[in-house]
């Protein structure tokens, strides 16, 4: 038994900790509204942390299954798979009573939920805690909010990134340490609650160019500038298609996002990006749902030659940037 433990024993256990936990990965095929989990993960945990049992599941969204360079499953392996509502009873068990740990759990949350609202049912969370906005209120020293750098902070080793069962192993294993950490010292865990979605309707959402879901009541479709912190890393140059993102590459976005700009600007920056504000022959990449526009981004990146992703692409690769040379 570490010092650690010695400092939170049952007997010692702060009382307004919850119960349990949920320690949750899923895979998808994109971030947008319409996008489905195609893999699932969950690790239970008693009050102090530690492993009670774990499951894993595929899942046939019932469409392409998106960036397969990413999380490895192919159209092939998904199409035997259980859909979404023949394994909403188990999943629902699994996270019932019980607070959902995520690494960066709003996204979890919000696709767990799109698919119980589609199943027309309601996942049993009440409450949810992210393992990046607990390691910042621990104030952990990490170069970046990724889960590897927790993983190797906490020694934990990764066999399969990006594959749902492993992902959520590393992050259990990671959370431990960091829950008796928090109360040791006397730390309030970042706890959120979690809104089911009432909204779902049958028909899938159409996008609209020039509107993004942030937006409330109005057609403008201008953002307010923000000023952001100047990159500390220098620009390694254009990023290469099968290749993954490296730290200081300049990255442009235009036209319509299913997720809030300035959310994908902010998770670029953390990730060690530049977000340019346009196009030139020193940008990296361009991210855009629509490369067949007209805007001024597009058509500059195009007689640059610069690379274009879409959304769902982009976000996939932030979760796998290359640190930049030393």
């Amino acid at each position: 038994m570490t010092m650690l433990d010695d400092l939170t024993t049952a007997a010692t256990w702060p009382a307004a900790y919850p119960p349990g936990y949920a320690v949750v990965d899923v895979e998808t095929t994109g971030l947008a509204r319409d996008d489905r989990i195609i893999s699932a993960a969950v690790y239970r945990l008693d009050a102090q942390g530690n492993v009670e049992d774990h499951w894993y599941t595929l899942v046939n969204p019932e469409r392409d299954p998106g960036p397969v360079w990413i999380h490895g499953l192919t159209s092939d392996v998904l199409e035997g798979a259980p859909l979404f509502p023949e394994i909403a009873e188990e999943f629902a068990a699994r996270l019932d009573g019980r607070v959902l740990v995520a690494h960066n759990a709003i996204f979890d949350w919000q696709m767990i939920a799109r698919e119980y609202a589609r199943a027309e049912r309601t996942a049993p969370v009440k409450q949810r805690l992210c393992t990046i906005a607990l390691s910042k209120e621990l104030a952990l020293p990490l170069p970046n909010h990724k889960l590897e750098s927790l993983a190797a902070h906490y020694g934990v080793v990764q066999q399969r990134a990006h594959h749902a069962l492993d992902d959520a192993r590393v992050l259990a294993e990671a959370f431990r340490p960091s829950l008796h950490a928090a109360a040791a010292g006397g730390v309030r865990l970042p706890l959120l609650e979690c809104r089911p979605l009432t909204e779902w309707t049958d028909s899938p959402a159409t996008p609209r160019i020039g509107y993004q879901a942030s937006y409330r009541g109005g057609s403008a479709t201008w953002r307010a500038s923000r000023k952001r912190p100047a990159c500390p890393h220098p620009n390694p140059g254009r990023y290469e298609p099968d290749r993954p993102l490296k730290q200081g590459m300049r990255v442009a976005f235009s036209g319509d996002t299913s997720v809030d700009r300035e959310l994908l600007e902010d998770r670029a920056i953390e990730a060690g990006l530049h977000v340019a504000t346009s196009v030139s022959r020193l940008t990296s990449l361009l991210v855009t749902n629509d490369p067949d526009s007209a805007t001024s981004k597009t058509v500059k990146a195009k007689s640059f030659g610069t690379p274009v992703v879409d959304e769902a692409a982009f976000t996939q690769l932030l979760r796998d940037v290359t640190p930049a040379d030393g």
